[in-house]
């Protein structure tokens, strides 16, 4: 398989991989033959990538981060209790938490199984939503993504559990913002853009006043939007006023809303991601935790075509763990000429690194 925008995909060319939406329904199954009005069909829903059928790469597969029963579970449970914390508007909101927290602590025991289990590194890039219910998607992918930071930083188990629950409840809040704001396609007014800075302390107030659950998953929600040099919302804090989970969902939550698919943007490549990261990296965010993201998520996902420095092309087609930026590639292209395929492995050719990714596609 290969990964390609769909900008680019030509009539005929195969889906390799379902498209589902975020109640785990298919939207399109693979082995489908993507007529020009389907095409267009995936252009008008915001998908930017897909991966599509190639006989130099039958044989690479991409590999879900999560069962996909899994993950529909864990999109149905967070809906269902942040649904709940909308309608209700009151200060019963803390209650409608309690009685989920049981439910959201065994969700993250089943999470941090799956990724101790897995050792691939983590990649998210295939898994494709709409945009009508990101905050649900966005809040398990950012728990997938905090848990990956801190199980590369050796953090113990009861740190991780409730750093998990502190990411899958930040964006809580975010249910107390009037819907036409939260969703709205075009650019926000200082007005709108006022209301949205609201929400890290709307998911204080609920999440603080929940029993069952450590203080620090409701600071959780109050900091992920805060940044080392107190230019972040809604107090400004700096350096070591920030705590080390906030500082994580804040990576975590940075790196994902730009390499997800929304209704204002579409959705940018892995790497391009994490130079947004590097681009704050001491001023922004930590270093050290951006390093840690790097070596637990693959910025250069199976399926994507890279060019190397010497001008070769070819698809990655494993990784190597640990090595985000030097996983496997099977040579598809040299000296501007198909050649037979053989592959090249970073991790011992280090002569040669990926200079940049293409995902056009065109059917051989």
């Amino acid at each position: 398989m290969r990964l390609a925008a769909t900008e680019t995909i030509e009539a005929g060319s195969v889906l390799a991989k379902a498209i589902y939406n975020d109640k785990g329904q298919v939207l399109l199954n693979e082995g489908v033959e993507l007529a020009e009005r389907l095409i267009r069909r995936l252009q008008e829903m915001g998908i930017t990538y897909i991966y599509v059928k190639d006989h130099r790469t039958e044989d690479i597969q991409y590999k879900d981060p999560l069962p996909p029963q899994m993950r529909k579970e864990a999109i149905q449970t967070i809906e269902s209790v942040f649904q709940q914390v909308e309608e209700d508007r009151n200060l019963t909101s803390s209650l409608v938490i309690e009685k989920a927290s049981k439910r959201f602590s065994e969700l993250i025991r089943l999470l941090l199984g799956e990724v101790r289990g897995n050792k691939e590194l983590l990649t998210i890039l295939s898994d494709v939503y709409t945009y009508d219910h990101y905050i649900f998607t966005h809040s398990l992918n950012v728990t997938l993504y905090s848990l990956a930071i801190g199980m590369e930083m050796k953090m113990a188990p009861k740190e991780l559990e409730t750093l998990g629950l502190g990411a899958i409840l930040h964006d809580v809040g975010k249910m107390r913002i009037p819907a036409d704001i939260l969703l709205k396609p075009g650019k926000l007014t200082a007005e709108e853009f006022g209301e949205i800075k609201k929400h890290p302390e709307e998911g204080f107030n609920i999440l603080r006043g929940v029993q069952t659950i450590p203080l620090i998953v409701a600071h959780c929600a109050f900091q992920h939007h805060e940044r080392l040099n107190g230019s972040g919302y809604p107090r400004g804090l700096q350096g070591g006023q920030i705590h080390a989970y906030g500082k994580i969902i804040a990576v975590a939550d940075v790196f994902d809303a730009v390499t997800s698919n929304r209704i204002y943007r579409q959705a940018m490549l892995p790497h391009e991601g994490l130079e947004i990261l590097y681009g704050g990296a001491g001023t922004l965010f930590e270093t050290k935790l951006i390093e840690s993201f790097r070596q637990a998520v693959a910025i250069y996902p199976v399926g994507i075509t890279v060019e190397l420095n010497d001008g070769r092309k070819g698809v990655v087609c494993r990784q190597n763990p640990g090595l985000s930026d030097r996983p496997v590639i099977r040579i598809l292209e040299e000296r501007g000429s198909c050649t037979n395929p053989y592959e090249v492995d970073l991790r011992t050719e280090l002569n040669f690194v990926i200079t940049g990714c293409d995902t056009t596609f065109v059917k051989q």
